[in-house]
Formats: structure tokens, sequence, C-alpha cells
């Protein structure tokens, strides 16, 4: 439960900072603060592995306020969903530890959208995501990009994804959900 409150909390963070002047591009680079609370840890005491994707949803809300996709997508009912993600660790954060969240814009495919995640520790990686995202209409349907940059301008600034990326995607995508896709193990 309190991943809502941080949501709230960061949602409203950013929306100050824009009314600061505290923007971001498209291509910036997001950081936000946070510290490994008792509802983040398991039982050998570290920040429990699950947590962490919870965590990047905090950076993709500041990215999405501070550049300014939210008052986009608010104005259009519009609304971003995860299709995949990966995520790889290297060092693990113990309780109370302070770390950054850092977010950015990959690129964009004709169906997707592409972003970046780090957790970073004095400057220092230690886990690292790569979240393939939809956009969608709350009236029904997937939102097509030509549509999408109609109303944000094109993504330009953001640089074109890199061919592993789309590899991944590829090799990890699932059958539409208009194609069956039977639980069978071989």
């Amino acid at each position: 439960m309190n991943v809502i409150w941080r949501t709230i909390l960061i949602h409203l963070r950013a929306r100050r900072r824009v009314r600061r002047g505290d923007t971001l591009p498209l291509n910036g680079i997001n950081r936000i603060r946070l510290t490994t609370l008792p509802t983040d840890i398991d039982i050998l005491m570290h920040m429990n592995n699950g947590r962490y994707l919870s965590l990047f949803d905090l950076g993709r809300w500041d990215l999405l306020v501070r550049t300014g996709l939210w008052d986009v997508m608010k104005r259009h009912d519009w609304y971003a969903v995860v299709s995949a993600e990966t995520i790889t660790f290297r060092k693990s954060l113990q309780l109370w530890q302070r770390f950054e969240v850092e977010s950015r814009m990959l690129g964009h495919d004709d169906r997707a959208v592409y972003m970046e995640h780090r957790v970073v520790v004095d400057g220092e990686v230690y886990t690292r995501a790569i979240i393939r995202s939809r956009m969608m209409r709350k009236s029904g349907g997937t939102l097509p990009h030509d549509e999408l940059f109609a109303a944000l301008g094109p993504l330009e600034a953001v640089p074109d994804v890199e061919p592993w990326v789309h590899a991944w995607a590829e090799a990890s995508r699932l059958p539409s959900t208009r194609q069956p896709a039977p639980s069978t193990w071989e």
C-alpha cells in the first residue's frame, strides 16, 4: 500500500517542480531520491526484487509530469501500459539506504515507447531495467503513434532505439490479446 502514497507524493512534488520551472526535455534524464523502507525489504533484509519495478513507476511518474507528457495524456484521455520489462541486478539495496532512480526515454518504434530506469548509489549503477510501453485510449484501443506525435510533436530529441532493444522486444513478445495464448509446457 505504501507505493500508492509514494506515487501521490512524487506526482505532487513533480507538479511543484514544474511550477518552479524545473522541467525536462523529452531526452532528459530524470532523477528522484528515495530511501529503502522497511516495506521494501524481504526476509534477507535487502530490497525485494519485485519492489524495484514498483519504484521505477515513481521515476516514470516524475518523468511524465516534468516533460509535459502527463498533461498531453490527461488532456486526450490517454494512458500508458507496460507491455514488457526486463531487469538486471548488480548490487543489493539495504534497509534505510539512500539511492536515486534515474529514468530516461530510450526511443520508440511503430508500436511502443521504450524507457530505461536505473538504481544508482553514489554514481554507481546497482540495477537497470528496460521498459516497453504502449499508449492506450481510455475509450478503448491502442493509440497510433501518428496521433501521439500530432499532439506531442515528434520525438526527434529522443535517440533511436538500439538494435538490441528491438531484438529483446521481439524475443519477449507474447501473442496479441486477439490471438490465443494457451499455457502449454514443452
